[in-house]
């Protein structure tokens, strides 16, 4: 099993549309972050290494933005572009759960889901994304979830002690 450098976590995090401005600490493979500038807050982590292409550094967020009272919101950044209209299936522990597409990312498709992959990523050792990419290809990006539910429940509650 491999731990993330805090260094990695924040290249990651500037990585992200949002710059994170306060970490709220490292957890094994995931951190947690807060920007109360938006406000919003939210656990990352980066997918397994692989010799494979990739398109984009993969990653997942678990986030929560409590001015739109959204809470705990999965999104997956993939590792390539997908094709039109493909079937992304994310698979936690023994659990999957079909999301819903963009360009090069993926979302439970509504709260119910975000809730059910959660109480999953609590019960499970990794989670795998798969998809076919813009060529046809098919693949997928793994993640450790050792640390996961307590930088999930970090970046929860400092959202919610705004």
């Amino acid at each position: 099993m491999r731990k993330l450098a805090l260094p990695a976590l924040a290249t990651l995090a500037l990585a992200t549309p949002l710059m994170a401005k306060d970490s709220l600490g490292v957890f094994s493979t995931w951190a947690a972050f807060r920007d109360p500038s938006v406000p919003r807050c939210y656990a990352i982590a980066e997918a397994e290494p692989s010799t494979l292409s990739r398109d984009f550094q993969p990653y997942a967020t678990i986030a929560s933005w409590p001015a739109r009272r959204i809470r705990s919101q999965v999104h997956l950044r993939l590792s390539r572009e997908l094709r039109a209209n493909t079937r992304v299936t994310l698979r936690v522990g023994r659990t999957s759960f079909r999301l819903t597409p963009g360009k090069a990312d993926a979302w439970a498709r509504d709260a119910a889901m975000d809730s059910a992959i959660l109480d999953a990523i609590r019960k499970a050792d990794s989670m795998t994304v798969y998809a076919t990419d813009a060529r046809g290809r098919r693949f997928s990006n793994t993640y450790l979830l050792t640390g996961a539910a307590t930088a999930i429940d970090a970046a929860t509650l400092a959202c919610t002690r705004r």
